[in-house]
């Protein structure tokens, strides 16, 4: 991706050097809390569906754009300064497994919208607020086997990943995305697809907006489940020149926290993001994780003590009481520093790119 400035949110880079800026925290541990029925997602639009439609989230918000306004409302009176799209599975790809291909554009565009308003409605001079359009890393990985016996088993190809992620992109971008955020990487196969689509939508539009990374490390050996570690994993898309990289989901914050150190002595040139769940699976939970906020809330602060940070939020399990936590507890510290040398170095190095293209 090129040097060229921003078109939409061209003043993040410079509130990330200012604040450690907050993202919101889980949709689908929120949506679970309305206890929705198949009735919710059919509404009268699909009433009529040859499949069963619970649990496909991404569909309310054709047929309950109240309960996602909510949410997203809740996370912004939480302290959220970025708001991510209810889009993590709105791509041809993962809506296939509902009969629902044809409709992923829209489900983008609609998203996006939703959550432009809410964060109209919040946004002032002061603390302007910015829609994420979220990109989710599909079903279907690129470089692992579906196939025990069979290695070189594929059940999906990369101009096929590279076709979904660029309409998912379009549909973000027609919605009035800030920016966007290619997030729960396991495969870094599937996310170079997206990252590809993403800049060639950049290139056909003429907009350019900034893009976070976010892996997601899958075990206590440190890899995502791909098999890279943290820092083979930034040297594979730093070429994107991201305004932002980091880690989400997964593990919690506990154990997140050498890879998160990790990240940051590999990527010194770019800002960094870290949203964990609220500690690990537990079905007895109110949220299905262990974590109440003043305990995630603490966990990340440290992050923020330790200088990790310029982005904190939540995942799979936190709620708008997690997110304002975090936001109190880290708003006493400096957000990370970028080192000025990198950046210097990356820019002529996308100059060189311009001019060789």
């Amino acid at each position: 991706m090129s040097a060229l400035p921003y078109t939409r949110a061209a003043q993040l880079p410079e509130l990330l050097k200012q604040r450690i800026l907050i993202l919101d925290g889980a949709m689908g541990t929120m949506i679970q809390r309305y206890k929705l029925g198949e009735a919710d997602y059919r509404g009268e639009r699909f009433k009529d569906h040859g499949k069963d439609l619970k649990g496909n989230n991404e569909l309310l918000q054709f047929t309950r754009p109240d309960v996602i306004t909510e949410i997203h409302e809740g996370y912004l009176a939480a302290g959220a300064d970025l708001i991510e799209t209810n889009t993590f599975g709105a791509t041809t790809i993962a809506q296939e497994d509902y009969g629902l291909a044809p409709l992923a554009r829209e489900m983008n565009v609609v998203a996006a919208r939703l959550a432009r308003a809410a964060c109209d409605k919040f946004s002032t001079p002061d603390k302007p607020r910015f829609v994420a359009g979220a990109f989710g890393p599909t079903p279907r990985t690129a470089s692992i086997s579906p196939d025990v016996n069979d290695p070189a088993a594929r059940n999906v190809s990369f101009d096929e990943l590279r076709a979904a992620y660029y309409e998912q992109g379009e549909g973000l971008l027609e919605g009035g995305a800030d920016l966007f955020l290619v997030e729960t990487i396991f495969d870094t196969l599937n996310a170079k697809a997206a990252i590809f689509a993403i800049d060639e939508l950049f290139e056909n539009t003429g907009e350019r907006l900034p893009v976070i990374i976010s892996g997601t490390v899958t075990d206590a050996s440190g890899r995502i489940l791909s098999g890279q570690t943290v820092s083979a994993f930034w040297h594979s898309v730093r070429h994107a020149h991201p305004v932002a990289v980091g880690l989400n989901c997964a593990l919690g914050a506990t154990l997140m926290r050498p890879y998160i150190e990790e990240l940051c002595k590999a990527a010194p040139d770019t800002f960094i993001s870290c949203y964990p769940n609220a500690g690990l699976p537990n079905p007895m939970s109110d949220t299905g994780f262990d974590e109440t906020p003043a305990i995630t809330g603490g966990l990340v602060e440290e992050f923020a003590r330790a200088g990790f940070l310029n982005i904190a939020g939540g995942c799979c399990g936190t709620t708008p009481d997690h997110i304002a936590e975090i936001a109190r507890r880290v708003s006493a510290y400096r957000p990370r520093a970028r080192q000025e040398r990198w950046i210097s170095e990356l820019s002529e190095e996308a100059d060189g790119d311009l001019q060789t293209a």
